[in-house]
């Protein structure tokens, strides 16, 4: 397992470099001086200009600016925004947040989530399992910023059973309505995965034989049908907790959570370049390291998977 492991970071070398390449690159091919931007209305003088174009090197070529860049990223400093803020005090505060909003979310889509497909798929073709697929047929039409208005409106404003905007410090309680927004297209799909899974897990020699020993109800489903079937679901989940941090975006935006989400959004806006890069980075690095724990997971919920060297 530890070669396993080595491979496996050794792996994500490459995705580290590549990843800030492109995002610099696209960044840089971004229309606009950010210089400008920092002033707003007000038109800056050609000295004040080339001050800051000089003190930010945005007057260096481009691959220079990313290697001064890069060696920054290796010594622990992911850079300055042009705000004169540090990205890594701007990251210590925001991410946090952020990956509270995004574990809570995928915690619902493994209880609601595995709970709904496991009922649905031992049920195949009853009433729960017959409005389990249309219900998570709408779920799956509606856009995520759709979702996340009418909830905020009805759950939030017209119900009041939660704040329809997260407050000051995003305690648990706050997150909890943008969560059920953030997770709700992937629990669609948790649900439908798990339901396929428990009808072709529940269809093999093993589960058969199982019964056929005289293993209760409550011992075969548990062990040997959830535990078989929740391999596919993992690998939803590993993927969906990168894909949860990076697409919070649109939600954070909404309910107002002081998230790395909502920072990326203004950086773009404001064109800030070592933000938008330090941010995507540290992103890519969580997704990194979060599949490779999802990997290591494979051989707890089957034993035939072994790490070899």
């Amino acid at each position: 397992m530890f070669w396993y492991i080595v491979r496996r970071l050794l792996q994500g070398i490459p995705v580290f470099f590549g990843s800030t390449f492109i995002i610099f690159t696209l960044v840089f091919a971004l229309p606009g001086n950010p210089v400008l931007r920092m002033f707003g209305d007000r038109t800056p003088s050609p000295e004040q200009i080339a001050a800051l174009e000089a003190k930010f090197h945005l007057d260096e070529p481009f691959l220079t600016r990313y290697f001064l860049y890069l060696g920054d990223v290796l010594q622990g400093n992911l850079g300055t925004t042009y705000a004169g803020q540090s990205v890594n005090e701007i990251l210590a505060r925001t991410f946090p947040t952020t990956l509270r909003l995004a574990l809570l979310a995928v915690l619902i889509q493994l209880i609601i989530g595995v709970l709904a497909g496991l009922i649905s798929g031992l049920r195949k073709g009853g009433i729960f399992d017959h409005a389990t697929l249309i219900v998570t047929l709408l779920i799956i039409s509606m856009p995520v910023f759709v979702l996340a208005f009418v909830a905020q409106w009805v759950f939030g404003i017209q119900l009041g059973w939660f704040r329809p905007t997260v407050g000051a410090g995003a305690p648990w309680s706050d997150l909890i309505l943008p969560a059920i927004v953030l997770a709700g297209l992937n629990l669609a799909y948790v649900v439908r995965l798990t339901r396929a899974s428990v009808i072709e897990t529940s269809q093999n020699d093993f589960v058969r034989m199982a019964y056929g020993k005289g293993l209760s109800r409550g011992r075969v489903v548990p062990v040997h049908i959830l535990r078989n079937s929740m391999i596919p679901v993992t690998t939803n989940l590993a993927a969906d907790f990168g894909i949860l941090i990076v697409g919070a975006t649109v939600t954070e935006g909404i309910f107002n959570v002081p998230g790395v989400g909502n920072e990326l959004f203004k950086a773009i806006n404001r064109h800030d370049t070592p933000e938008i890069v330090s941010i995507v980075t540290i992103l890519v690095i969580v997704y990194v390291l979060v599949n490779i724990a999802i990997d290591l997971l494979y051989g707890v919920l089957d034993p035939r998977i072994r790490y070899v060297k």
